[in-house]
């Protein structure tokens, strides 16, 4: 829980970053103004919200870094114009956005934090988690978005991250016994994309493949694979899964892109007889 009253009686130096020290804070740079994401829409925001798009400005207009605490005059209501809980609703704001964290005692403050992809996933699943969207709905962007993942990783890969990737498809070459092994086996499929994802030298275009593969493994329809189109779906996943990453290895991004495109068309046309058998 961040305390402002304990904060603004701490005296710890500020870091030497003249530009970070508030002189004008009603006025701001037109830069800083850019770097403002106000929500869409027409609801208007509360002051906490506006405050906290300020300091998440100044934050990034004074080059903060993770670790970095933010200076003490930056935490003084009366150096912004506004109310003492104000400001403690909008560092809670920037708090549960993963921007920041509190640190108390000795030493303690408010410091900047990396948000991780994993924190921002699970707020953007929240986001779909009354209307989710159809697995065709994500097959369809996955085919615009794993091609080029795979052809800028092309020649790009170490030793050790196809030791990871043959790692994953190594599970899909045992005849599953159960459902469990079966439900293991789609789930490696998945895993075998999510670690070329965290790979991709294009931080969004790995950041959009893993909140496709997300949405994709919360929907139940995902788990519920007949039998039979299930094993074929399998052993033919492995083969394509196989030549991408011989095709990777080649360092050719042509022939990478190809392969993911031929993978991502096989799982949909097994998706699609998945789904007739189970209508019938």
């Amino acid at each position: 829980m961040i305390d402002v009253e304990d904060l603004r009686d701490q005296t710890l130096p500020v870091p030497e970053r003249p530009e970070a020290s508030l002189t004008a804070m009603p006025k701001e740079p037109a830069q800083a103004q850019n770097r403002r994401h106000p929500a869409l829409g027409t609801r208007r925001r509360k002051r906490p919200d506006l405050l906290a798009d300020q300091i998440r400005g100044q934050i990034a207009d004074n080059g903060l870094k993770p670790g970095d605490r933010l200076p003490p005059d930056w935490l003084k209501p009366e150096l912004r114009g506004v109310a003492r809980g104000t400001l403690r609703e909008a560092l809670k704001v920037l708090e549960f956005q993963g921007l920041v964290t509190t640190r108390t005692g000795p030493g303690g403050g408010v410091f900047v934090s990396e948000v991780s992809a994993d924190q921002a996933l699970q707020v953007i699943d929240n986001l779909f988690l009354f209307r989710p969207p159809s697995i065709a709905d994500i097959q369809h962007l996955r085919r615009v978005v794993e091609p080029e993942l795979a052809a800028s990783l092309a020649g790009r890969l170490s030793e050790e991250d196809f030791l990871v990737l043959r790692d994953k498809i190594g599970l899909l070459e045992a005849e599953p016994a159960t459902p469990e092994d079966e439900e293991r086996q789609r789930r490696a499929e998945l895993d075998f994309h999510i670690e070329l994802a965290r790979r991709a030298p294009n931080a969004l275009v790995g950041f959009m493949t893993l909140l496709l593969l997300s949405l994709l493994r919360d929907r139940a329809d995902f788990q519920d694979v007949p039998d039979s189109p299930a094993r074929m779906a399998a052993d033919s996943g492995l083969d394509h899964r196989i030549r991408l990453i011989r095709a990777l290895h080649s360092g050719e991004a042509g022939r990478s892109r190809a392969a993911m495109e031929a993978l991502l068309e096989n799982a949909d046309r097994f998706g699609h007889e998945a789904a007739s058998h189970r209508r019938d």
